[in-house]
């Protein structure tokens, strides 16, 4: 093989080889660039424990059995307000109110009533991460219910509640929220008389909610 000969293969190898080498390195950094270091980007879980208070607004429904089944709706839908403040990694003090109002079931009774109920409850809260972006919470609560437009007594109920929820983060600052929970209230029965020393009746309402959390 000529020298000339020589000299080109080798520069034609050395071409090579460098070419090898530079889309060897771009693989390499462009690998590199698509990983992330999980302690260098946290999660939306992570980044949202800087936040110390969440604002929760949701459509809910409540059954409602302190007025008897024969005299007005199965349930009411309404809405959910809830404001939570963050106390360490884990508890939070929640405090919300709920408004209900439009009747749904029973459709062959001829006269509805006209129920209405709000709560407005407060008390402790249990939150954590379950996986990724989506937490669990347990809670209990302690307040008042009101039952309106059925002449229910008293006006203002002692009440409490416990249940729980699921959240889903869509960022930083926002999530969905799919929660429920029990009521306990004490309401006299209708048309109660001396004869049954205007005792009242304890009921257990079940509720739920769906709607979006606001963290700041």
């Amino acid at each position: 093989m000529s020298w000339k000969n020589q000299g080109s293969f080798a520069l034609k190898r050395k071409l090579l080889l460098v070419t090898l080498a530079v889309v060897a390195t771009g693989l390499a950094v462009q690998q590199a660039a698509g990983q992330v270091n999980p302690e260098a980007a946290p999660a939306p879980q992570q980044e949202a424990a800087s936040f110390k208070y969440e604002a929760y607004f949701g459509a809910a429904y409540s059954r409602i059995r302190q007025v008897p089944v024969t005299q007005t709706y199965s349930g009411l839908i309404g809405g959910k307000l809830s404001v939570a403040r963050d106390w360490g990694r884990y508890f939070q003090l929640l405090g919300s109110v709920d408004y209900y109002r439009i009747g749904t079931g029973h459709a062959g009774l001829p006269s509805y009533g006209d129920p209405s109920i709000y709560t407005a409850l407060v008390g402790p809260a249990l939150h954590a991460t379950i996986y990724e972006n989506l937490s669990g919470m347990l809670f209990a609560q302690i307040g008042g219910e009101h039952t309106g437009g059925e002449q229910m007594s008293p006006g203002i109920s002692f009440a409490g509640s416990f249940g729980g929820g699921l959240a889903y983060s869509l960022g930083r600052r926002f999530a969905v929220q799919l929660e429920g929970d029990r009521v306990g209230a004490s309401f006299s029965l209708p048309n109660n008389s001396p004869a049954l020393a205007y005792s009242t009746h304890r009921t257990w309402n079940a509720r739920a909610s769906l709607g979006l959390i606001y963290r700041f």
